[in-house]
């Protein structure tokens, strides 16, 4: 058995209910501090209140949209004067994306450029991160358990990370509770997204026994659960999804993604769709494309197995019944998402630079790459 590693958040908790016991958890850290949440403050307001009865002082941080360079140096401005002792969000992938770059810039004695992958310096951060505390409104991301935050640059029509193992949660509280009646839209993106991040790191030329644990058991009770969520609200589902949610993220932070969140992160720059939305549109024929052209598809027919056990037809079918089912819910092709077929060959030739991409079975080409976003659209 080749070596392996892995980190976590500090704690993890994870049950209906759990998130009543945050306040107290967050205050342990200190009297003042930020919280993000998302677009609707009221989402928020029972935690602020419970904070505020605990005695903390708090400044509130709204991040109605995945996080972009100035919101993010915007709100970090804000932050540093108010002198946060710890930083908490409560919301979907983009809130706990903020949160957990101001956790780890807050300290930071330069700015935002010296720690962005790709088109900044990609330093490793000199200070230790804020204590940071996420509570998941979403079960798609997984962003209570990386070590990253995405941020978006629109100037570049890129997507980049802020990396760091101590950007961590010091905390994460996955309460399914606070998931219950999402939108049906936005339970069909990031549950799917959910699906991808449970997917690829199984197939990854960088899985190991850790995520291998994690995540093959999940894949078909998480997309039996997504079929279920799209008839009908339900608590059991919600929690799966939840779990789900849980264990794509600690896989991806200690193994690898693919292609589907390679071109994922440039497609995210490029247009304003949602990420779970994208990841849904190419999840289907990715798994094709891998299913075809793998040096060993043993982990991709593993998938498709299971993909095939909860739609029906039969496993070499799967890829094109994921797809079809996906449609079927609701999910639009990424042309309806706001991507131009003429930019298919970009976005291909810049997908092969991300960190994600490295993690795919095989190296695909630019012209197999355009075929799937063909075939997404």
């Amino acid at each position: 058995m080749a070596p392996f590693a892995f980190a976590l958040p500090g704690r993890t908790v994870f049950g209906r209910g759990e998130a009543q016991k945050a306040p107290a958890a967050i205050r342990a850290f200190g009297g003042r501090g930020v919280l993000v949440h998302g677009a609707d403050p009221a989402r928020a307001a029972w935690l602020v209140e419970a904070l505020r009865a605990e005695g903390a002082e708090v400044l509130t941080v709204a991040c109605g949209t995945e996080p972009t360079l100035p919101m993010l140096q915007e709100t970090l401005a804000r932050a540093k004067r108010f002198g946060a002792d710890w930083v908490a969000a409560l919301g979907g992938g983009a809130a706990l994306d903020l949160g957990k770059a101001l956790a780890g810039l807050i300290p930071a004695p330069g700015g935002v450029m010296d720690h962005l992958e790709v088109v900044g310096r990609g330093l490793p951060l000199v200070a230790a991160p804020l204590p940071y505390v996420a509570l998941p409104t979403t079960a798609g991301t997984g962003a209570e358990a990386t070590r990253n935050a995405v941020i978006g640059l629109p100037d570049h029509g890129r997507k980049v990370s802020i990396r760091d193992e101590r950007m961590l949660p010091r905390l994460a509280i996955v309460d399914p509770a606070l998931t219950d009646g999402c939108p049906r839209g936005v339970t069909l993106a990031s549950g799917l997204d959910a699906l991808a991040q449970v997917i690829e790191p199984y197939v990854s030329a960088k899985a190991t026994p850790f995520t291998d644990a994690l995540v093959r058991p999940v894949i078909g009770p998480g997309l039996r659960a997504l079929q279920r969520l799209m008839q009908a609200e339900d608590a059991d589902a919600r929690d799966t999804m939840a779990w789900v949610s849980l264990c794509g993220g600690m896989a991806l932070a200690n193994g690898g993604l693919g292609a589907v969140h390679g071109l994922a992160g440039v497609i995210g720059g490029m247009t304003p769709a949602a990420h779970g939305a994208i990841c849904g549109a190419l999840l289907g024929p990715v798994l094709q494309l891998n299913r075809d052209h793998a040096p060993d598809p043993a982990r991709v027919r593993a998938v498709c197995d299971q993909i095939a056990a909860v739609l029906g037809g039969t496993p070499d079918e799967a890829p094109q019944a994921l797809a079809g089912w996906a449609r079927d819910a609701g999910l639009p092709g990424l042309r309806a998402q706001g991507l131009d077929p003429g930019r298919h060959p970009a976005v291909a030739e810049a997908s092969l630079a991300s960190s994600s991409m490295k993690g795919n079975p095989f190296p695909p080409t630019v012209a197999q790459l355009c075929a799937v976003l063909d075939q997404a659209g």
